[in-house]
């Protein structure tokens, strides 16, 4: 029963990783598509084969959410964790399905909280408050500050160049862009699977605590990583529409502006800072960056407001799902 639970967990964490991939999909590619910078499908493979990439090279956002609550013992662990991941994936169907560029990240952190809280097993406040709550708040503002500036820099550094090649040039410069936003995504939230599943393998047994946490399996890194580049092939055509033309009508410069700083923070946090932060909020909050250095009427508020919501709901909501399901589980296994 024990290796049949694990087996269920691992395979329904690699479902939330692909539907992470495409939910999120749209946080790399959305702006370069609606620039017509790349077409929908090479932008699609572009953003897989990043996300590939950038998801077997560091395994530091890994460990900080394996480690956000205590390895509680094996039966009941494991119907802990798989609470965790159910509610996560529940909340991230939700709010595809309404088109909400909502955060996957938060959306499995919250159901990791949630199920603890109704199970009773230790959660480690420090590492929520530290690596979670402060990043959350902190990195938008960081991608809205830092995309107005790059935008006001390149609008005054090419006021004079010729427009056909400055959009030329700039589309050029969407496809790096677009491929550093994948890589970054790829950092970021695959390696939030692995935590998961390396912590399932901790709670079981199967692999040896290190440090504050535990050795990630290379297996547990490829198979998270093929999940997230195939869910991101896949494509989030939905959100794709919201975050690239409804918060505001993005030209090749402010596509290329508000990716490269979100890849830039995105690739920060996790190197340096090993915080699992949202790629969704820092893309979007770039987006609304270059767009406010046109007129501030520019940026669609109510659209911005409708994400906000998503993002604000996004913690609780899923820690509420994942509560219930474990509540439900529990009744089978105790």
């Amino acid at each position: 029963m024990e290796t049949l639970g694990l087996v269920i967990l691992i395979v329904v964490a690699l479902g939330f990783d692909y539907t992470n991939g495409f939910h999120d999909a749209a946080n790399a590619i959305a702006t370069s598509v609606s620039t017509r910078a790349l077409t929908p499908r090479a932008a699609l493979a572009l953003a897989a084969v990043f996300n590939l990439a950038g998801s077997l090279v560091s395994v530091k956002v890994a460990n900080t959410v394996g480690s956000i609550i205590e390895a509680p013992e094996t039966t009941h662990g494991l119907v802990v964790v798989f609470a965790a991941v159910a509610g996560a994936i529940v909340w991230n169907l939700v709010t595809w399905y309404f088109g909400l560029p909502s955060s996957s990240s938060h959306a499995l952190i919250g159901g990791l909280v949630g199920a603890a809280l109704a199970s009773g097993t230790t959660v480690h406040w420090d590492t929520i408050v530290e690596k979670v709550v402060i990043p959350m708040v902190v990195s938008p503002i960081v991608g809205f500050i830092g995309a107005l500036l790059l935008m006001l820099a390149i609008l005054w550094l090419f006021r004079r160049a010729r427009p056909s090649r400055t959009t030329r040039g700039f589309k050029y410069g969407q496809w790096v862009s677009s491929a550093a936003m994948a890589w970054g995504h790829g950092l970021q939230d695959a390696q939030k699977t692995m935590g998961v599943i390396t912590l399932a393998l901790l709670i079981t047994g199967h692999v040896e605590p290190s440090g504050d946490f535990a050795v990630v399996p290379l297996w547990v890194k490829l198979a998270c990583a093929l999940a997230i580049a195939a869910g991101t092939y896949s494509g989030g055509w939905r959100i794709m529409r919201t975050l690239g033309r409804k918060v505001f009508k993005l030209d090749n410069s402010a596509g290329f502006a508000a990716q490269t700083v979100a890849s830039g923070v995105l690739m920060t946090t996790a190197y340096v800072y090993a915080a699992p932060i949202s790629t969704t909020h820092v893309i979007t909050s770039s987006v609304m960056g270059v767009g406010a250095t046109r007129k501030f009427s520019a940026v669609r508020w109510g659209v911005a407001g409708n994400i906000l919501t998503a993002w604000v709901l996004t913690l609780p909501m899923a820690g509420l799902v994942a509560a219930l399901i474990y509540a439900v589980a529990h009744v089978f296994f105790r």
